[in-house]
Order: structure tokens, then sequence, then C-alpha cells
């Protein structure tokens, strides 16, 4: 794993699940919480979670949200296997300006050494404003292994975004 605080200090992150049974109450969203609390022990500001249906509408607004919000990462959770209400990367991609395929990579290449379905996944990540979107898988373990996965260049690349020292050499 690479470097866990932001060297910019601690970028405001926000976490939203995406998910037509939590959003409706059938069972309580356990993947935000546990993202938020990763990127909180990261040295991340957790704005807070959010869960929204499956519904592109509806992640688009939240993304949109964010980065009217000056958020400088949103960490979708969900939404990005073959099932036909998985549109996430969808609505990401829509939202998005630039595209940041690295980090999807990193997530599957890290997460194919624990099972062979990481390759089934969709996510995709990009950016909105000054705003870093990266989607992530819908369970816990998971969600939590793949943002392990990417926390280091997380950390620099969003103080880039958000303006800071243009350099890649390592400190």
């Amino acid at each position: 794993m690479g470097e866990r605080v932001p060297r910019g200090g601690a970028h405001r992150a926000l976490v939203v699940t995406v998910s037509d049974r939590a959003s409706a109450g059938v069972y309580e969203d356990e993947t935000g919480p546990a993202v938020a609390a990763l990127l909180a022990a990261s040295g991340y500001e957790v704005a807070g979670t959010r869960v929204v249906p499956d519904e592109r509408p509806d992640i688009e607004a939240a993304l949109t949200r964010a980065a009217d919000e000056d958020l400088a990462l949103v960490l979708t959770c969900g939404g990005t296997g073959l099932s036909p209400r998985d549109v996430t990367p969808e609505a990401t991609e829509a939202v998005c300006e630039r595209r940041v395929p690295g980090l999807p990579e990193a997530m599957r290449a890290a997460s194919a050494r624990i099972t062979d379905r990481a390759w089934l996944s969709r996510a995709t990540a990009g950016i909105v404003g000054r705003t870093l979107v990266v989607n992530l898988p819908g369970s816990p373990r998971a969600a939590t292994e793949n943002l392990e996965a990417v926390l280091g260049p997380l950390g620099h690349g969003l103080d880039i975004l958000r303006g800071g020292p243009a350099t890649c050499a390592r400190p």
C-alpha cells in the first residue's frame, strides 16, 4: 500500500451507496459506513454517506451535487456488475469530463489476486470539475479491499487535481 494521508491535507470525501434495496429501507447500508471508516482512518475528512437507488438520474444527481459542493472525492459503492440494474459506471461517465482508467485497472488487478470475479467489474473513475469519482463494488469487504489498493495514488492525484504541487516524483 502507498502513502495514506493526502499530502495536501485532509481532502473532503463523500461515499454514495447505489442500491435499490438499501435506498428503500429493505436493509441497512453496511458498505458506505465501512468505506467511510477506512477513508477517515486514512486521513480524509468524510463529509457523509448517501444512499441512492440504481437509477441513472439519481446517481448522476448525487455525483453532480458533490462536485457542486466542491468535494474532492466521491466513492460510489455498488452497481458495477453485470445486472441490468447495474448502471453506476454509465452514470459516472455521463457526468465526468475526463476518465482516470488506471484506478479501476489497479483495483481489478489487486482484487483478482483474491477472486477471479474481479474481472467482471465494470468500475470506472473520472473527474467532474475538481472532483474525482471512483466506483467501488457493493459488498463491504470488496469495497474496502478495492479502496485499499488505490489509497496511495488517490492522495497524490487529489493533491494535483485540487491545485497542489505538480510533481510526480516521490518525496
